[in-house]
């Protein structure tokens, strides 16, 4: 297996604080029960990225290293904890990339927001690596769930609208401009929304989240 095919994974999370996470889901649970949920989320995510079997995985963690569930995650699945740099989403992931590549790793960054995604798609990604510049995993909402990078990609995370739906289409065109080749796999969908957590239960996820 080469390298490429044994990427790295950064799981990008924030401390489930309530009123700080998921915010639009706080007016339907509450901002308590809304912060739990996100908890559980996250201890999904990593949990899914360790049982990719691929490279080390990271927590990078805002606002720090600190909080309990980071703690937690750390020692029961024996990964690394890092805390997210200043700056908007994307410096904070080019930093990420940036230290993975300094030490000769593709990586794959992912968030906490998308239970459809499982150790299969994040090998699967890391596969791509090996005949590919990048790999993404569309999101429903028009940003990604998961970005590849074999090797660095200059200005990939500069000047994009994030938070809206013209993420991935803004990464389109940065990519396609700086001539890499990539690959984007099925569009998943992430829990942010009322009708995300509908979606949630209807699809038999909360359980298996709360699992």
């Amino acid at each position: 297996m080469t390298a490429a095919e044994r990427a790295g994974v950064a799981v990008f999370a924030k401390a489930p604080v309530a009123g700080e996470v998921k915010t639009r889901l706080a007016a339907r649970l509450g901002p308590r029960e809304a912060a739990c949920l996100h908890s559980l989320l996250v201890r999904r995510a990593v949990s899914t990225a360790v049982a990719s079997g691929l490279g080390p995985v990271e927590i990078w963690c805002a606002p720090d290293e600190s909080h309990e569930l980071f703690r937690r995650c750390a020692a029961e699945h024996r990964v690394a904890l890092r805390r997210q740099p200043g700056g908007d989403l994307g410096a904070r992931m080019a930093a990420a990339f940036a230290v993975a590549h300094a030490r000769g790793d593709a990586l794959l960054a992912i968030g906490s927001d998308c239970p459809a995604l499982d150790a299969g798609l994040i090998r699967e990604a890391s596969a791509a690596l090996a005949t590919h510049d990048a790999v993404v995993i569309p999101a429903e909402d028009g940003g990604y769930v998961l970005l590849g990078l074999a090797r660095p990609s200059p200005g990939l995370f500069e000047g994009i609208a994030w938070g809206g739906g013209e993420v991935m289409a803004e990464t389109r065109e940065r990519l396609r401009a700086s001539g890499s080749r990539w690959i984007e796999l099925e569009t998943l969908w992430d829990v942010d929304r009322p009708e995300d957590y509908d979606r949630l239960v209807r699809e038999g996820l909360l359980e298996e989240v709360r699992a």
